[in-house]
């Protein structure tokens, strides 16, 4: 009987010890398009964030509690986003969320946790406005750590009229969120350079004929088309161009390094241009090993989206340093921390140094991008420069100081 005793002791304490760990993990939620035409972004940022976690709960989790992440499928669509959201906050109590690919998605789903007071770190949607959607309140619960839309279209711009000196050019961008909102950023960078485009032309997901938009651009004289969607329909203007025996230079936000704009555009996809946090090469320790541990992990050579990847990776050690240092899990704390992060985070993509503030949500400025160009059926560095300097971690900009207040007399004059 004593032994039977036993027997049934170590197994109460061992379910007990289950319930106990179980009830210990901090549920972190994991939001992303895994279907669908978005779905190389969402699964590449996914999988990041996966071995991100992985690496930290084999090094006893943050402060002896492993994490456990929770993923949602939100399939691109602003209504699931908004459902997800929902579910994640009110019935898996996550104390904070990592993902949102799409713009129009996480402006849809992110007030949510704004309301919630926990956390959501943007670790791919772009656009401008995404960590902007409450300033009107007292505390942000919005961050980021991709290169928002006023950055992509500064570089876009400066590359094609700057460097490339076109004058004529076109825009193509898809009728989501994401496709307008970048528009309107590259027509503001257009504009501050005296420029405006000679056709701006609008599709659909899942358009699979862009001849009408592309006739009106090769009709106005464009020397260039200024891209911005996703891979698919990026792949049909590709190759469209190719169509009408009309092939000018494709220049375009970072989306044009999917696999499935790579993938579906084949040939047309060469020299295709864009802004890119992350190109996979090995060019550093922290780089080399992740790039290793994705292709063992997923049996994959090239990442489908290394800018996701990599960006998503990042995303979850920032929220760890952020728990860890804030030593809880509540929402208020976690913001306060990621705000004022004491200890320098070494990502992928840029050593994080005090990458937030209370005002600045913002983990990439303008210095830390390069300009990528599909080759060989990947994306590598454009220019030689920057690949000889790749290996040198580019890190945050610090802010310019504002001006010093002139005396009360001048101010007088």
């Amino acid at each position: 009987m004593n032994f039977k005793a036993s027997i049934v002791g170590f197994a109460v304490a061992a379910a007990l010890s289950a319930q106990v760990f179980a009830a210990d993990a901090i549920k972190v939620g994991l939001s992303g398009p895994f279907t669908g035409g978005s779905a190389p972004m969402g699964t590449s940022m996914r999988d990041g964030v996966k071995l991100a976690a992985q690496e930290i709960n084999a090094k006893g989790g943050i402060n002896g509690r492993k994490i456990e992440l929770i993923e949602r499928d939100d399939e691109a669509k602003n209504e699931r986003g908004v459902q997800v959201s929902q579910e994640l906050i009110n019935k898996e109590k996550v104390v904070a969320t990592l993902g949102y690919i799409n713009t129009g998605v996480s402006l849809a789903s992110q007030r949510f946790y704004q309301e919630a007071k926990i956390p959501v770190l943007n670790n791919v949607a772009t656009g401008s406005i995404v960590t902007h959607q409450f300033d009107d309140q007292p505390d942000n619960y919005v961050f980021r750590t991709s290169a928002n839309d006023t950055i992509q279209s500064g570089m876009i711009v400066k590359e094609v009229v700057d460097k490339r000196k076109y004058t004529k050019i076109a825009i193509l961008a898809d009728s989501t969120n994401y496709g307008q909102l970048g528009r309107e950023d590259v027509e503001k960078a257009l504009a501050a350079k005296g420029l405006k485009a000679v056709a701006v032309e609008k599709y659909n997901i899942k358009d699979v004929d862009m001849t009408p938009q592309l006739l009106k651009a090769k009709e106005a004289g464009a020397q260039v088309v200024v891209t911005y969607g996703i891979g698919p329909e990026l792949a049909q203007i590709a190759n469209g161009m190719v169509k009408l025996g009309w092939k000018v230079p494709m220049i375009g936000s970072w989306t044009l390094s999917m696999g499935n704009f790579i993938d579906n555009a084949g040939p047309n996809a060469e020299g295709a241009l864009m802004p890119q946090t992350f190109i996979q090469e090995p060019n550093t320790p922290k780089r080399k090993a992740f790039i290793e541990a994705y292709q063992k992990a997923y049996k994959v050579d090239r990442i489908p989206s290394p800018v996701s990847a990599a960006q998503g990776y990042d995303s979850m050690y920032l929220l760890a340093a952020a728990i860890k240092q804030a030593g809880n899990t509540e929402g208020p704390k976690i913001r306060e921390a990621l705000e004022n992060l004491k200890d320098p985070v070494e990502g992928v993509i840029t050593v994080y140094n005090k990458p937030y503030t209370h005002n600045d949500h913002e983990a990439i400025t303008a210095n830390i991008p390069v300009i990528g160009t599909v080759k060989g059926g990947r994306v590598v560095y454009a220019y030689e420069e920057d690949k000889k300097v790749g290996g040198e971690v580019r890190t945050k900009a610090a802010k310019a100081a504002p001006a010093a207040k002139a005396p009360a007399k001048e101010k007088a004059k």
